[in-house]
């Protein structure tokens, strides 16, 4: 009897260890797509896999990545944080999380997941401790043990932009039948990039049927939450990379089996799609609720599904920081309906010159026709600089061509949207506002979320960045701090003012000169001209100052155009390389110096 009553509390016991039934939740995705699915209303689309899990799943038709290319994108989803917050906006900026904070696989593996990754991760922040069980092209679920549950990933790159533009390819799609945007000019070499896309979209939807087939072939198909997903908008220049709705809105596909029915929220029907507004920084905190997992405290986004989910809220939000080698910053917001974007830097025209990007025949053959003066003025607006504010009504201009924020009608909106943006920088404590090397030097031996917090002049930073009054613009040349002196000086080249900023030349931070020296080598005096171009060679010296404020020198000299001409020499002189410069950033600084060198006389 001692032994029964013994043996009756061990399983008792044992079973209270156990965790409690979970469902498995499986991620297949695809890079560089926007919502060009049968399924989103595409006549164009071939997908009848993804189309046949739609017409089973829930369509999210406003989704945004948050981020407009892979790496930012990606560094929101595993982070379940916004990469401003984190210093994290920048290209392979290679950074790091706050102290305590954890990749949300690792929050599931604690719970006793298996976790797998099949196969890219390319995150801005580096990895502390065990994310994955497996990340590999290797990687499946069928590698875990007996019973457990799984989070597993599938993606798939045949979408990526570089397959836009691989040759040969023969076409499967007519180019004929494709859409133009209004910002694209019509010839056979866009027509020709778009079909392709459709064409590798429709080998995209093969293969995500396959995963499809194995989950069911194992019998996990009535144990599995699906999600579809793309990692940002289409390819195509003036989607990715730019934090418009073409750059952001993918298509969300999420699927339910019977069995958990109940972590769907009341809108989930079968073959029924939602406006309610999710984006990527949803993502983390929103498996955490179907794993039955607690939400962390630092996670920034909301919870759509499982008994966690959160109220819809009424806006997702954008970014764009640097692109490999061009420096930029806006942010944007959309409703579903409208689509704020904020320019801090409308004195950079929207087409940089992003090596990597120009290696698509869209994008050459979009700016010959621009020089041609071939284009009209939906067309040409890409190859110039930008307004400080744009805002477009999705029902009526789906390509975003259409600014409506100087509309006296649209003021309400506007200021409305406005705000949004600024509250959410607020909220996160967006320290992208910070000059990208301070963003690390700042931080330390730490993590730049950690010294944002303490940040005490970052409301001060914030409004600078968008000041207008002359004499707070002046005020701020002499601020303690030296983004706001960086963001003082940057007004003052976008208002082409260059007598203010000569002492700036001096300044103790980099940034700030650099700044200074750009405004004062464009619109200052002949006469300052060697001394504005002696301090931006200094510091496109990598070797000495480091690839971040190198970068930041080289885009200036890059504006100085013909002028930086004496300075040819002592700029083919300058280190391609940086010893002990982060792999992923190598490439940044001779590909700028190229370009700059090429375009001097």
């Amino acid at each position: 009897m001692q032994r029964r009553l013994f043996l009756s509390s061990v399983a008792a016991a044992t079973a209270a260890a156990q965790p409690a039934a979970r469902p498995n939740i499986l991620w297949i995705t695809c890079e560089d797509m926007s919502p060009s699915l049968g399924c989103f209303g595409d006549r164009v689309a071939h997908t009848p896999r993804l189309d046949a899990l739609a017409a089973e799943s829930l369509r999210y038709t406003c989704c945004w990545s948050n981020a407009p290319v892979c790496a930012p994108a990606r560094t929101t989803i595993i982070s379940g944080m916004y990469p401003p917050s984190l210093g994290a906006e920048h290209m392979r900026s290679q950074t790091r999380m706050g102290a305590g904070q954890k990749m949300f696989p690792q929050l599931l593996r604690e719970a006793g997941y298996y976790t797998s990754n099949n196969s890219k991760e390319d995150y801005n922040i580096n990895q502390t401790g065990v994310v994955w069980d497996e990340s590999s092209n290797k990687a499946h679920w069928r590698k875990r043990q007996p019973g457990q549950p799984f989070f597993a990933v599938f993606n798939f790159t045949i979408t990526h932009e570089s397959q836009i533009r691989t040759r040969p390819h023969q076409l499967r799609l007519d180019p004929a039948e494709v859409r133009i945007p209004a910002y694209h000019p019509d010839t056979p070499e866009v027509r020709h990039d778009w079909a392709q896309h459709y064409d590798n979209v429709n080998t995209m939807d093969g293969l995500a049927g396959k995963v499809l087939d194995q989950l069911k072939a194992d019998g996990l198909a009535g144990d599995t939450i699906v999600f579809f997903y793309s990692d940002h908008g289409s390819g195509m220049p003036r989607s990715k990379r730019w934090p418009y709705n073409s750059g952001l809105r993918v298509p969300l596909i999420v699927h339910f089996p019977e069995k958990w029915r109940a972590l769907a929220t009341a809108e989930y029907k079968p073959g029924a799609a939602t406006d309610r507004p999710v984006s990527f920084v949803d993502l983390a905190p929103t498996v955490l609720s179907l794993a039955g997992l607690p939400k962390p405290a630092y996670h920034q986004g909301f919870a759509f599904l499982g008994k966690a989910a959160e109220p819809r809220q009424p806006y997702v939000y954008g970014f764009r920081g640097r692109m490999d080698e061009r420096y930029d910053l806006v942010r944007s917001v959309t409703d579903g309906r409208y689509v704020y974007l904020r320019q801090y830097m409308p004195h950079r025209i929207y087409a940089q010159h992003i090596a990597y990007m120009f290696e698509t025949p869209t994008t050459q053959v979009w700016q010959k026709l621009f020089r041609e003066g071939k284009l009209n003025a939906a067309q040409q607006q890409f190859w110039k600089t930008k307004p400080a504010e744009e805002l477009y009504d999705l029902q009526a201009d789906r390509d975003e061509v259409n600014n409506l924020a100087g509309d006296a009608r649209m003021a309400p909106i506007l200021r409305k949207m406005r705000a949004a943006q600024q509250n959410l920088a607020t909220r996160i404590r967006d320290i992208g506002f910070l000059p990208e090397n301070e963003i690390h030097e700042r931080a330390g031996s730490g993590a730049p979320y950690d010294a944002g917090r303490q940040l005490t002049s970052l409301p001060r930073i914030h409004a600078m960045a968008g000041e207008t009054n002359p004499a707070k613009l002046a005020a701020g040349l002499a601020d303690p701090d030296s983004a706001v002196r960086y963001w003082a000086a940057i007004r003052h080249l976008i208002n082409q003012q260059a007598g203010p900023l000569l002492p700036l030349l001096k300044d103790p931070a980099p940034a700030v000169r650099i700044v200074a020296a750009e405004t004062v080598g464009r619109y200052g005096a002949p006469a300052d001209l060697a001394a504005a171009l002696a301090v931006l060679v200094d510091l496109a010296d990598m070797e000495k100052h480091g690839v971040f404020v190198a970068l930041q020198a080289l885009n200036a000299l890059d504006y100085l155009g013909a002028k930086a001409a004496p300075v040819k020499a002592p700029l083919e002189a300058l280190p391609r390389q940086k010893k002990g410069a982060p792999q992923k950033l190598r490439e940044y600084v001779p590909r700028l110096l190229e370009t700059v060198l090429e375009d001097l006389p």
